[in-house]
Order: C-alpha cells, then structure tokens, then sequence
C-alpha cells in the first residue's frame, strides 16, 4: 500500500498547517519566526509582551529575555515547518507594531481535532481583536487544513477570555477540575468548542 493510498495518512497530508498572512483589515495575523519584523524589532516586543501582568497571569510566556525570545522564534520556525502549529503575531496594519497572539495547533491531527487560544497586549485589547482572529484562524483551519473540531480552553476566572469564545461562536461544554497549572497552581478551566459544521 503506497501513501495515498492509506485513508489516515492522506488525511493528515490534507491538514498541515502552512503559513500564510491572515487580514482583519485593521490588523494583519503573521506567523511567528525568525523574519517576523515589527517596529522596535520582535524580539524586545516579546520580552515586553511576557511583563504583561494578563498575559503573565493566563498565558505566561517563556520569553524574559532576549535569548529566551529568539529560542520562542526559533520553535516557532519549527513547528511551521512540521505543519502541526500555527502560531501568528497579531500586529496592527497601520504601523506594524505587535498586538498579540493566536494560534491554532493539533490535538490529534488524523482525527481533525485543534486547539485554539490567543493574548493580546494592553494597548490592544478593547477592539474586538481576540475575537476576530479567533474567527479567523478557526475558518481557515476548516477551509485548508480540514478542521473538524476545534477547543478552546481558559480559566474559569478568566472571564474575559470566556467573552471571546462565546463571541467566536465556540458554545460551552463543560468545566475540566484542575485542568492547568498556571502561575499560582493547578485551575479549573471552561471547555469551549466548536464544530467546522456550525452555522457562522
């Protein structure tokens, strides 16, 4: 039996993730890596993005300095090359400079199932960002990756990342005990998800 001829593995040819440019229009979705370019340079950016105290407390980042942000680029770079994670710098399109974070990558990619999730800076949050990149990731997952299930998943304190998923029509499913361990130790965390055959 050649490849294409195996039903699981032409499945999974079908759902690499390749890197693209995604438009908000007030915002351009860029994947992460080593050419990413924003103003000041990416890699001060992200040392100031893991200072975040919101981004700190939910979506802590490895990048608190400069090597530790050019081994978070480099990883990047990685996985965009294994197709399994797309991770994209949010970034404003009128001066380039960063806003934040979406990314959407394999749970099991033979079976179509992705995660989903998302940071914004300070300065960013307020415009709908979080939501419309979400809604964006997630519709060209399905379109050209063949996404058949894709979660989303916070703290149950969290509540304004529980706003965007249900802005981004992903329902609520039910809460995971001790799901996670952030920061301050092991939380619960809502379970959102959403189906590629849900109506927009």
């Amino acid at each position: 039996m050649t490849v294409s001829d195996n039903p699981t593995e032409a499945l999974v040819d079908r759902r690499i993730l390749r890197p693209t440019v995604l438009d908000l229009g007030d915002a351009l979705l860029r994947p992460w890596g080593r050419t990413l370019d924003v103003p000041g340079g990416i890699v001060p950016a992200l040392v100031a993005a893991s200072a975040d105290p919101d981004i700190a407390r939910w979506n802590p980042l490895s990048t608190t300095d400069p090597a530790a942000a050019e081994a978070y680029l480099d990883r990047a770079d990685a996985r965009w090359a294994e197709g399994t994670t797309a991770g994209f710098a949010i970034t404003d399109s009128a001066d380039g400079t960063l806003c934040g974070n979406a990314f959407l990558q394999w749970s099991n990619q033979a079976d179509g199932i992705a995660m989903v999730g998302y940071w914004l800076l300070t300065a960013a949050r307020g415009r709908g960002l979080a939501t419309r990149a979400t809604t964006a990731i997630t519709r060209w997952a399905v379109e050209t990756a063949d996404a058949r299930r894709i979660e989303l998943y916070h703290a149950v304190r969290n509540d304004a990342s529980c706003r965007v998923a249900t802005r981004a029509g992903f329902p609520y499913e039910g809460t995971l005990r001790a799901s996670y361990r952030y920061t301050d130790g092991y939380q619960d965390e809502h379970l959102h998800a959403r189906l590629a055959t849900d109506p927009e």
